[in-house]
């Protein structure tokens, strides 16, 4: 099914192309694989996945866990007498956790994480949260959320355990401001944000997620918050219930993108604008330096995003704008008109704009435009490269730091990459 419908953003957004939403086949990671980068973010966390033993192999596959390794996150899997109704789940469940715990007792904060398995099946994995709680708390806080693939996409899993962090999150009554930027990043970028923030006067700055359970930041009333990820809906409008005030700007991916962000940050801390640009000149000169080698290769070209993680509107403004590209068609897997409103202003007025997927007839679009490079998924990578198309895995852009001004030039360089070894290849 396709549906033409209007974007239905506020009037004084630029951008009014109607979107075209199509509800078909998807093709698509699920929410477990977010589980690659939280992991490594949250250190004494632990996520262990309710599921099947196709679940514990698409996770090791993604990332890239050797046998010796000891990760923070596991799958108890789901045996077919479990299926059957032979065994108490939740009592296989219990003796999991348990064993767990008695193992690893470095851990603080326990996510159960829902599966395609575990809903089909019906187990209530909040219900149990919540009595494995009791057992183990204060020692050990136990959550769920669900990485289930049936209605998600993979970066929606963020999405869902950052959500079912927001309840846990102290309050803050104090009357000063505060900035809490919400989405998972890189640690190295993490810090470059902030010393960012310092050196504008803005502050006390939080991060959410944070490195650890013990450390958690407060929300409250007097809370700025700024996304740092577009696809953080279920946890912004969690925040938002909580009193935190939703500061509006574009993401922070290339010059422009990083500069109008902090930009929303500093305004709502009344900085001066020339105390502004002298804290971003440095970095921001870096940053347009380290891209203009590579808009030579990119300049002129012509790029198809498939549908995948949600970043694919941020990053079509930045290839358009900084680096020149041609926009044929660019796939959202969800596009939320108010957290996007900024960057669909500033995106070309005669792109086609598409949400959900319906993934026949956008092979065939993408087909028929025969771009330099498409952005899609691994299942659909391999297939169009065999007919000749140059693609690009939008997992990638998920899994590398790029945000902020330092990372502006790792950025092009991975649409670039791709470009470079086709050229090659053709010789």
């Amino acid at each position: 099914m396709t549906v033409l419908l209007d974007r239905g953003c506020n009037t004084n957004t630029a951008h009014s192309a109607p979107v075209l939403r199509e509800r078909g086949q998807r093709e698509v990671f699920c929410g477990l694989t977010g589980i690659v980068w939280l992991h490594r973010k949250m250190q004494d966390a632990f996520f262990l996945i309710v599921g099947s033993r196709t679940c514990a192999h698409l996770m090791q596959s993604a990332a890239g866990v050797m046998i010796f390794a000891e990760p923070r996150f596991a799958t108890a899997i789901i045996e077919e007498r479990d299926l059957a109704g032979l065994a108490d789940a939740n009592d296989e469940l219990d003796k999991t956790v348990q064993r767990l715990l008695a193992r690893r007792p470095d851990i603080k904060l326990l996510f159960l994480v829902g599966s395609c398995p575990s809903e089909v099946i019906k187990l209530d994995l909040s219900r149990a949260a919540q009595r494995l709680s009791k057992n183990y708390s204060p020692k050990v806080r136990i959550l769920n959320y669900s990485g289930s693939g049936i209605e998600t996409t993979f970066t929606q899993g963020e999405d869902a355990c950052l959500a079912s962090l927001v309840p846990e999150l102290p309050s803050d009554d104090s009357s000063n401001p505060s900035l809490l930027v919400v989405g998972a990043l890189a640690d190295v970028v993490e810090d470059q944000f902030r010393r960012l923030f310092e050196q504008l006067g803005v502050g006390p700055v939080r991060f959410f997620p944070s490195g650890s359970a013990d450390n958690l930041p407060a929300v409250g009333p007097n809370t700025h918050m700024l996304l740092a990820q577009p696809f953080l809906s279920e946890t912004a409008r969690l925040l938002e219930e909580r009193g935190a005030k939703r500061l509006s700007a574009p993401f922070p991916l290339g010059v422009e993108g990083t500069r109008a962000w902090l930009k929303a940050a500093a305004s709502a801390w009344r900085v001066s604008d020339t105390k502004f640009e002298s804290v971003i000149e440095m970095p921001r000169a870096r940053a347009e330096k380290a891209l203009e080698r590579y808009r030579n290769t990119l300049s002129g070209k012509s790029i198809f995003f498939f549908p995948d993680s949600q970043l694919e509107i941020p990053l079509a403004r930045f290839l358009s704008r900084e680096l020149k590209m041609s926009l044929t068609e660019v796939g959202t897997p969800y596009l939320h008109k108010d957290h996007l409103e900024q960057e669909l202003a500033m995106l070309p007025q005669d792109i086609q704009l598409s949400e959900g997927q319906d993934v026949d007839k956008q092979l065939d679009r993408c087909r028929a435009e025969r771009p330099d490079l498409s952005v899609c998924g691994l299942g659909l990578a391999n297939p169009l490269e065999a007919e000749g198309l140059t693609t690009k895995w939008a997992i990638e852009l998920v899994f590398t730091p790029i945000q902020g001004f330092e990372q502006a030039g790792d950025l092009a360089e991975l649409f670039a990459r791709p470009l470079r070894r086709r050229m090659r290849l053709a010789v």
